[in-house]
């Protein structure tokens, strides 16, 4: 199993479309065996969800995340764990623990016109408004 974090400096970076590396984390036998930091490459919103998949990641845990994005990533058979923050590694030992708090609707609708309905992911600094 692949879990990929939308990562920023050891935390849950806040806007999975803008997301500039992902921490990818491989799971065996419900431990963690390795993790490394893959930058993206100027990914966009579109892009990235095919950027998981080519890297085998079946699960991801992100802050905000657009619904078409919600969409490719459903398609590409990508389990969606949104509107988390804090720490990349702590959130993925709450998720294999079964712990792990998350938001189904976490969307950052301000650059597609939705109501914005955010997780906690530092609103304010990319000109949204709650």
């Amino acid at each position: 199993m692949k879990i990929a974090v939308t990562y920023d400096n050891g935390n849950v970076f806040g806007h999975f479309g803008h997301t500039e590396q992902f921490k990818i984390y491989e799971v065996v036998d419900g431990m963690l065996a390795n993790a490394q930091i893959s930058p993206t490459n100027g990914s966009g919103h579109g892009a990235l969800a095919g950027f998981l998949a080519s890297r085998g990641v079946d699960a991801l845990i992100c802050g905000g995340i657009g619904a078409g994005a919600q969409t490719a990533l459903a398609e590409a058979g990508i389990r969606l764990s949104a509107g988390c923050s804090g720490s990349a590694d702590q959130r993925v030992a709450e998720l294999l623990a079964g712990t792990l708090v998350y938001a189904q609707a976490a969307t950052c609708g301000h650059h597609h016109g939705e109501e914005h309905t955010c997780g906690d992911h530092g609103c304010g600094e990319h000109g949204c408004q709650h």
